[in-house]
């Protein structure tokens, strides 16, 4: 954000001053020419990174600063701007290039490039490689030789040979796209496409600029997870299970079964969150719905939450902990009342599906951080309630103490051997609340609620028919003396917790290959048959046909998905000098020269952080010293070649062999530029950038 000053300047327009001032007192300062700093303006380091790159190939540095450009500026392209573009980025190399400056200020490119692209307007934080993308194409249009582009009709092989059709689509190319960014950044590719239900097959050649290859991704992911067994005695496990990335709940259960020895049949999933079920997932459920922030714990019951009548098996009922709070003036009961702990699924036997049954279960469940009352606290009542109680089968709601207006009563039984439950929690237990009357000492109460852990089961028509969850009510007294904290908070680490998934580094030849596969088309990106006369999911197969003096290459690092987005961190090993490409291309080969498919290392974008900041940085050769430079905004040091390597790399620059020669040569240029391969000097002069 700027803020205008009082003097009614801005600060951008100081900086703009600033650059003026920084080059009068740079006269004197003679460096190594291209050994130079940019300003980070505010978040412009990803332009900076750019920027250091693309100063540091050779043949495109030299055409601007040898002036070549001024003859082919193109002022009347639609397409381009005006050319200015191309004179902010020459005044720009020009004093990189100066050796009078230490760091330069951006300013006017900066502005440049927000006039004409809105996307990079102000001081937020963008893409490296997308600036790139769009500096290369505007200096391009702003330098195309091309004055008056014509019409060219894109054609089909139809069966041709490849060398006839590769011909005739780079020949249209250069017609309409003519300047030093083609002759130095484009190559072709081959297209292939086939249609799944015809089998007709479609083959194109096309120009890029830049190759974005995809990194190979694991397809496991690692999830932590609590285990909640049925037996009291034992504390909750914490395990770290590995699983497959497009698997289901069930790939879960049965990995934690492994660990457990527990049957994935006896196992329910819920991701737990503020002391309540946020959702209970079904088997079937995919794996990518769980986020890794959520907390889930896999329970182990004997049973079903859906209650089937007629059926035998034990019921799940999913248990709250409330307690309750200092009264307050309001009207709905559960403002009152405040959730703590964590939630529970009990398995609840049919015969004993009855409130003290399930109070007993409960006690049961609970035993390990819930004390018994013993005899002294017990309150035996007299001979009369239990007379009183056994003429009376039908028991009424419990009023003393109730925060709300208990519901009608209903019929219920007062013991789960002479009565049948039918499906439903409600229609089981007759009432709403327990207990309704008091023989001993209780040290809580139970009361049906909704998913959300409040009394109120009437706001959804949907609530009314659903299996109502139920709450553990403690008053604050009992839950002080009876009920154990430290202890239910308590859990052990399974011996699998200390797993590391380590991510085994990748060959860029890996990435390469995986780019030159068989792929098959979205279903939001269907190709169009001309055969079938609709749009098919076809299969579709990139092939490189011919290779540009300068290859760029993007590490796809950022992955989007319906569920989230992630930065891949992989390492990926690049050679500094003598990546093949040999392998890959598919026109015939002149194995005389096999200089034409191989490439040194010259520049490189890197990225530090995760998707929403970060830095971005660069190291680069130095086309006169051969000398490898760490560019970090306007700090620049020298580095060692074996410090280039890092998860960090982004955006890699590679020089063919046969143009570095060519460079070499005394024809190519006036200097003695050294090879990017040459030595680097000691160690002990650089800075360790890793």
């Amino acid at each position: 954000m700027e803020t205008r000053k009082k003097d009614g300047t801005w600060p951008s327009a100081q900086l703009h001053v600033m650059n003026n001032n920084m080059s009068e007192e740079d006269e004197d300062f003679k460096g190594q020419p291209g050994i130079c700093g940019l300003t980070n303006l505010g978040n412009t380091c990803f332009m900076n990174s750019a920027l250091q790159c693309l100063s540091n190939v050779p043949q495109l540095t030299e055409y601007f600063l040898n002036n070549c450009y001024l003859e082919e500026l193109n002022f009347r392209n639609p397409l381009g701007m005006k050319g200015e573009i191309a004179e902010a980025y020459a005044d720009l190399v020009k004093q990189a290039w100066s050796g009078h400056h230490r760091s330069i200020v951006p300013h006017v490119f900066k502005n440049k490039v927000g006039h004409f692209a809105s996307q990079f307007l102000g001081y937020q934080q963008h893409d490296s490689q997308e600036l790139l993308s769009f500096l290369l194409d505007g200096l391009h249009e702003d330098l195309n030789r091309v004055k008056k582009k014509e019409y060219v009709e894109l054609c089909d092989a139809a069966g041709r040979p490849d060398q006839e059709v590769a011909q005739e689509a780079w020949q249209n190319h250069k017609r309409r796209n003519d300047s030093v960014i083609v002759d130095t950044f484009h190559g072709l590719f081959k297209s292939t496409l086939v249609c799944p239900d015809c089998g007709n097959v479609s083959v194109t050649f096309d120009p890029f600029c830049y190759l974005s290859v995809p990194l190979p991704i694991s397809h496991k992911r690692v999830l932590e997870v609590f285990f909640i067994p049925m037996d009291p005695r034992r504390k909750p496990e914490q395990h770290r299970l590995v699983v497959p990335k497009k698997g289901k709940i069930s790939d879960l259960c049965v990995a934690l079964s492994k660990h457990t020895g527990i049957s994935p049949e006896r196992m329910m999933v819920a991701d737990v969150f503020s002391h309540r079920f946020y959702k209970l997932y079904q088997l079937e459920e995919p794996l990518s719905s769980i986020l890794d922030r959520d907390d889930i714990f896999v329970y182990e019951v004997s049973g079903r939450i859906e209650a089937i009548e007629g059926s035998r098996e034990d019921i799940v009922v999913p248990v709250y902990l409330r307690e309750r709070t200092p009264a307050r003036d309001y009207n709905n009961s559960y403002y009152g009342l405040m959730l703590f702990g964590h939630p529970l699924l009990v398995s609840v036997p049919r015969d004993r599906f009855t409130w003290e049954g399930l109070y007993n279960v409960l006690m049961y469940r609970l035993s390990r951080y819930v004390t018994k009352p013993n005899s002294d606290d017990e309150d035996d009542g007299d001979e009369k309630e239990d007379d009183e109680e056994d003429k009376d089968d039908v028991p009424g709601p419990s009023t003393g103490g109730s925060l709300r207006d208990p519901e009608p009563e209903q019929a219920g039984p007062s013991s789960g051997v002479t009565n049948r439950c039918p499906f439903l929690l409600d229609n089981c237990l007759g009432t709403s609340q327990w207990p309704p009357r008091r023989r001993r000492k209780q040290l809580f109460t139970l009361q049906t609620v909704n998913s959300n852990g409040t009394s109120d089961r009437t706001t959804s028509p949907e609530e009314v028919h659903a299996q109502p969850y139920i709450a553990i009510d403690w008053e604050p007294e009992m839950k002080k003396r009876y009920y154990d904290e430290v202890e239910a908070e308590g859990y052990v680490k399974h011996d699998c917790v200390g797993y590391v998934m380590k991510k085994a580094p990748v060959r860029l030849q890996e990435c390469i290959e995986l780019f030159t596969t068989v792929e098959t088309l979205e279903k939001e990106n269907p190709w169009y048959c001309p055969s079938c006369k609709q749009h098919q999911l076809a299969t579709k197969k990139l092939d490189l046909w011919m290779l540009p003096e300068i290859l760029i290459i993007h590490l796809k690092r950022f992955s989007y998905t319906k569920f989230s987005r992630e930065k891949l961190d992989t390492l990926v090993e690049f050679p500094i000098r003598d990546l093949d490409f040999s392998e890959f291309v598919i026109q015939p080969q002149n194995e005389s020269n096999p200089e034409l498919y191989k490439y040194d290392l010259i520049a490189v974008s890197n990225h530090y952080g995760g998707m929403r900041d970060g830095h971005y940085t660069t190291f680069a050769c130095n086309k006169d010293s051969g000398q490898w430079h760490y560019f970090d905004d306007n700090s620049v040091s020298p580095v060692n070649e074996n410090q280039i390597e890092s998860k960090a790399a982004y955006v890699l620059f590679y020089q063919r062999q046969d143009v570095a020669r060519r460079l070499l040569s005394p024809a190519g240029s006036s200097g003695a530029p050294a090879s990017p391969a040459c030595s680097s000097p000691p160690s002990s002069e650089f800075m360790d950038v890793n």
